[in-house]
């Protein structure tokens, strides 16, 4: 019998372009969290062990190698922690296959990626700790801003190459113009 073997979706690609790297990281696992009607306090509870709440609109928390990030309305993933049992107050859906996880992180990063997405990126318009769901181009994507120069990038697995391309190309060109 085959042995399958669990892989990410760019086998942990990386890129590095005139100082500014792009990587694909393992997150862990990814759940999905839809507070019942009435139980945000309930959710809060359930999450407090882990050090974390709900998050607010366009924000991300992080601690001890985990991550919750506001990822659209009424929902969050809980990312790299075991989730705690939500029974009858949230809605939770292991996420973990379904999405690759991109670092952009360099001098270039911000500007790259205004290629392709509808935002101001530049710090004093989204600075670190905020998050937001946007396009990437034509893709749906969770963007955070988790440095002074740095990104993470959570899209759909299956728009993996494709996001991978256009960002590159964009790190390129810049490096190529800035030449």
């Amino acid at each position: 019998m085959p042995e399958l073997i669990a892989k990410t979706a760019l086998a942990g690609k990386t890129l590095i372009v005139a100082g500014t790297r792009l990587a694909e990281v393992d997150p862990g696992s990814i759940a999905s969290l839809q507070p019942f009607p009435g139980q945000g306090k309930a959710v809060d509870k359930a999450l407090k062990p882990l050090g974390f709440s709900f998050p607010a609109v366009n924000s991300f928390a992080e601690k001890d190698g985990a991550m919750i990030v506001w990822a659209g309305r009424e929902t969050a993933f809980l990312i790299g922690a075991d989730c705690p049992d939500m029974a009858g107050i949230a809605a939770v859906t292991d996420q973990s296959g379904g999405w690759v996880t991109l670092d952009l992180e360099g001098p270039a990063a911000a500007e790259a990626l205004m290629r392709y997405v509808p935002m101001d990126l530049r710090l004093a318009a989204f600075p670190v700790g905020m998050a937001a769901r946007t396009p990437l181009y034509h893709m749906s994507m969770v963007l955070m801003r988790v440095s002074d120069q740095g990104f993470r990038l959570m899209l759909f697995r299956s728009m993996a190459r494709t996001a991978w391309h256009e960002i590159s190309l964009a790190l390129k060109t810049l490096a190529a113009r800035a030449a």
